[in-house]
């Protein structure tokens, strides 16, 4: 196995959706499998934690069935765009469509009466995101014909915040949570169509993500959608830390080489960084292919041996190098990148993003460990 690896804390992500289940009870939750588990690995992910979940969320309908070929037989919601081209797979793979639109809606009806099949499907409100689905108050038609489908099971609807993490209190004066508050008002008019045409809300309604799962009840209804909280890592700096989570990643390495870098000489591409006096510095065989994003050259640290050091030089396709003074640092010491103290934010910061992009971006070169998986 290579050096650089990825060890993914099951027992934690569990305890995590634990936490979240207990704060948010009595509704049901979806855990947000989309792209790779956020990057901690879905072929280990989804196995552990797939009986524990009352719904999956994934982006495509790719990923429903990669779940699906695993053996993995809770409930999965596609939440993104779909076309009408790729219906038949919800059909064999028994995935839940996200109907945004009156065309896919009336599609999806089309193909389940000449198939002879049934599909559950989620109707999807756009109340602010200006994404995919239909707004607020074009709502009316897409209800309308949902309620005329004979050969489709209507079993959700829901929407998605585009400012939740501005929702803690502290925050009430930010223009983020006027949204907020507007989105779930909309949301609601949207809710109230049924009971004025006497018609039966779907069976799950929701609305709620990490942000507004902390931070907004009044959004549970009956599912929310705990993404990056899931996996340990609030949606915000400053919000209410309502439930408590921890990150399951630990990102290690090992030094491959450790030399000596006299003055003048540059490290790495460009020369961007010169040793001021004789310095120790080592290479670890990790780089932007494997999701140390280029950004981060000379803002990133690591820990060698309990001691935090900076990285140097510019970030390679496929190494870095980390100056370590006048440490006696080794071939095959261990190196930590993401772990003890350093956390998804911090390479956020140095990255100049999202705790979002940086775990995605974990290639999947990296060989994932799974802690506690089931042998």
């Amino acid at each position: 196995m290579r050096p650089t690896y990825l060890e993914v804390n099951l027992p934690q992500l569990k305890q995590n959706l634990e936490n979240i289940r207990k704060h948010v009870s009595p509704a049901k939750v979806l855990v947000v499998l989309k792209a790779n588990a956020y990057g901690h690995g879905v072929d280990g992910v989804a196995p552990f934690i797939a009986p524990f979940a009352d719904y999956i969320g994934v982006a495509i309908v790719e990923e429903g069935i990669h779940l699906r070929k695993m053996g993995i037989a809770t409930p999965i919601l596609v939440m993104g765009g779909t076309l009408p081209g790729q219906l038949p797979d919800f059909f064999e793979y028994d995935l839940t469509l996200a109907a945004s639109s009156l065309d896919l809606l009336t599609a999806a009806e089309q193909l389940a009466e000449s198939a002879r099949k049934r599909l559950k499907v989620h109707l999807k409100i756009d109340t602010g995101m200006e994404r995919i689905g239909v707004r607020e108050y074009e709502a009316e038609p897409l209800l309308e014909k949902s309620w005329a489908c004979r050969h489709l099971d209507i079993e959700g609807i829901f929407t998605h915040f585009a400012n939740s993490e501005a929702t803690a209190p502290r925050a009430e004066r930010l223009s983020g949570f006027v949204e907020a508050k507007l989105q779930l008002k909309r949301f609601q008019e949207v809710l109230s169509m049924y009971e004025k045409r006497n018609q039966p809300q779907p069976a799950i309604r929701h609305m709620a993500n990490s942000g507004a799962t902390l931070s907004l009840r009044e959004s549970y209804f009956d599912m929310v959608r705990p993404g990056v909280l899931f996996y340990g890592v609030y949606p915000a700096r400053d919000i209410e830390k309502t439930i408590e989570v921890k990150t399951a990643l630990a990102w290690k390495s090992q030094v491959v080489y450790s030399k000596i870098t006299l003055p003048g000489r540059g490290v790495s591409y460009g020369s961007l960084w010169q040793a001021e006096a004789p310095t120790r510095t080592v290479t670890i065989p990790c780089g932007y292919a494997d999701g140390y994003l280029r950004r981060m050259s000379n803002q990133a640290r690591v820990i060698i041996n309990g001691k935090s050091y900076p990285q140097v030089g510019r970030v390679c396709m496929d190494q870095f190098m980390v100056n370590v003074g006048g440490d006696d640092v080794r071939v095959g010491d261990e190196v930590t990148m993401l772990g003890e103290g350093i956390a998804p934010e911090e390479l956020a910061d140095w990255a100049g993003t999202n705790e979002y992009e940086v775990m995605t971006n974990i290639s999947a070169r990296v060989p994932r460990i799974f802690v506690g998986a089931v042998q």
